[in-house]
């Protein structure tokens, strides 16, 4: 009976979200096609990502009615939000045409770096925290310049940051995992304000989502927003208007970066110390973000539809649990995802291309 009730619900919701998605593609090919162009900061979000996560979250708390307690939610809040943050910066980056693959080893790194030099030395948190703080922030740094001022794809940028911070980090551990840091520092990832009304607890790591999120809605609405959406959309255009393009592509990666910092610090208050424990972070983003409509060529998507993409695809997870379904299909419901949102960008761009010939004629 089980294995029945998986085929029927997991049925439905597949053929749910290909037609979310066929719509979806019909919509942004009959936008294009009509010339009429949405507003990433302004225009009306697109609704087939919040009911996605509706259904998933539906068809999770039939499965387990608990799941739609008040502790529960929260408590799910708390663990999407390490992948929810990093989603952020990687939205930036992608809004703006670019790709980083290099959030995870940044995220891994900075949680060896934690456990390495703090150790069980309370002295060290504030120190090394700045040091995190830095460290990223010169990485974002790097993958920028040689992205705006050598013009190497991003792709390869970031590809080469994530296997050198990767060798690194073997290199200096010699293979073994250190011990975790004080819990002084970990307590910023697992622990929270208690004595919360309905709730009971409030994560430290829910009410710093909760402030970026904050900071990035009112980015994208001040004219840092609207260069990033530009030099996404049209790189000369947004040239010739005045934006400094390789200044805004330099202040997209170092975003990235320090939001991977921040997904480091938290991870290792629940996860602690390991080798491995920001891999997959770098799909995983790119799945979220793509998952919430934004565009893979950039200068398209909502912010908040991102951030909706990173709870879908965890709510997703969740439910494949709840089914029994083995661990190892993430990465192929990762895949699938991706290719969906290629293939969507790529008919978009093609009824792009229709409607410039329809109008020089």
């Amino acid at each position: 009976m089980k294995k029945l009730g998986f085929h029927f619900d997991l049925g439905i919701l597949i053929k749910i979200t290909i037609n979310l998605l066929k719509r979806l593609s019909k919509n942004a090919t009959r936008e294009i096609s009509s010339g009429r162009k949405r507003s990433v900061l302004y225009g009306n979000p697109n609704m087939a990502i919040y009911l996605l996560l509706f259904l998933i979250f539906t068809l999770i708390i039939i499965k387990s009615p608990a799941f739609a307690e008040p502790g529960q939610l929260i408590r799910f809040i708390a663990r999407v939000s390490p992948l929810a943050i990093a989603a952020l910066g990687q939205y930036f980056v992608i809004l703006s045409g670019e790709l980083d693959l290099s959030i995870g080893a940044i995220v891994t790194s900075q949680v060896v770096i934690a456990g390495t030099l703090i150790g069980g030395n309370e002295a060290r948190v504030m120190p090394v925290l700045v040091f995190m703080f830095i460290f990223g922030g010169l990485v974002g740094l790097f993958n920028g310049i040689i992205v705006a001022y050598f013009r190497v794809p991003s792709l390869i940028v970031t590809l080469g940051t994530m296997l050198v911070l990767t060798g690194s980090v073997y290199a200096w551990t010699g293979g073994s995992v250190g011990d975790n840091p004080v819990d002084s520092f970990r307590q910023i990832g697992r622990e929270g304000l208690k004595n919360i009304p309905i709730v009971g607890i409030l994560p430290y790591s829910v009410i710093i989502f909760l402030l970026l999120t904050s900071i990035a809605v009112i980015a994208v609405r001040r004219p840092f927003g609207k260069a990033v959406l530009s030099v996404g959309g049209n790189r000369l255009a947004a040239n010739s208007s005045g934006i400094q393009v390789s200044f805004v592509k330099i202040k997209v990666f170092v975003i990235s970066s320090l939001c991977a910092t921040i997904t480091g610090i938290l991870v290792v208050g629940y996860a602690g110390v390991g080798q491995s424990v920001g891999a997959g972070y770098e799909f995983a983003t790119v799945t979220a973000v793509l998952l919430g409509g934004v565009a893979l060529s950039g200068g398209r998507g909502w912010l908040l539809s991102a951030i909706a993409g990173a709870f879908t695809l965890e709510a997703l997870f969740v439910l494949l649990n709840f089914y029994s379904v083995p661990s190892t299909y993430r990465d192929s419901v990762q895949g699938a995802i991706i290719l969906i949102a290629v293939a969507l960008t790529a008919r978009e761009k093609s009824a792009l291309r229709i409607f410039k010939l329809r109008s020089k004629n």
